[in-house]
């Protein structure tokens, strides 16, 4: 077996993993949902391009099709044609399935041209990100296998692959129906803790759903938000602008 340049000890993988992840979660939140699907912020390219060739790598996602069903969830939430409703069936057919019900979603051609109208549209978009996914995706298996090794780099690369769809299906299917709310909002979506660290944020969802448009999750003085630390270091460093920070606040 092959050594990789970082496979030195058994917890690099791990941390190697969990930076990898973080990262993808922190792309996701703030370039996919915040800014791209909501218009919450806007990214300097500095900062908007690598985030796309990451999601790129290490998610395969089109852009246009992750924000149309997710627009589409916002006007359908927890009603018959939310593409991903634990109300619809159940939190664990959403938990463990809803990479299947989002790809049925994106499925709808005009569904997909309803939703997805203001995504960026630029040479990358058409070429490359949006047009050849799977190559992103060897990409970052070659550089897993070049750093951790044969059997490091195709176990780490595997849960790559698999963490993104966990972390959906946590955010959708236990995001409404477990939890607490802030905010009497017409779906059932509930913030799974106080502290949004590991998915940079999605973890307050119910606050999310009282108030869209905000680039902060953050509604409560116990809250954390880590996607709006984020967006606060870009903001304060000029890459973020037109930051929006919310109108609805919480009276708990």
């Amino acid at each position: 077996m092959s050594l990789g340049f970082l496979n030195v000890s058994w917890w690099v993988p791990f941390a190697y993993f969990a930076v990898g992840a973080h990262l993808s979660n922190a792309c996701t939140s703030i370039y996919l949902h915040r800014s791209i699907t909501h218009r919450a912020l806007e990214l300097s390219p500095i900062v908007a391009f690598p985030m796309r060739l990451w999601l790129w790598l290490s998610t395969g996602v089109n852009t246009r099709e992750w924000v149309a069903c997710h627009r589409k969830h916002h006007a359908h939430a927890d009603r018959e044609e939310d593409p991903h409703s634990p109300v619809n069936s159940s939190v664990l057919a959403v938990l463990f399935g809803g990479w299947g019900q989002y790809r049925r979603a994106v499925a709808d051609a005009d569904m997909v041209q309803k939703y997805g109208k203001g995504v960026p549209a630029d040479w990358w978009e058409r070429n490359v990100f949006g047009k050849h996914t799977l190559p992103g995706l060897l990409l970052l298996l070659g550089l897993d296998l070049v750093l951790l090794g044969w059997a490091w780099g195709a176990t780490v690369w595997a849960v790559q692959l698999f963490h993104m769809p966990l972390q959906g299906g946590i955010v959708n299917g236990i995001g409404h129906g477990w939890g607490y709310r802030n905010f009497d909002t017409k779906d059932h979506s509930t913030n799974l803790f106080p502290f949004g660290l590991w998915i940079a944020g999605e973890e307050l969802h119910n606050n999310h759903h009282a108030d869209p448009k905000a680039a902060c999750f953050r509604k409560r003085w116990f809250e954390v938000d880590t996607g709006w630390v984020y967006v606060r270091v870009l903001e304060n460093l000029g890459l973020a602008t037109s930051v929006h920070r919310g109108t609805v606040v919480s009276s708990g």
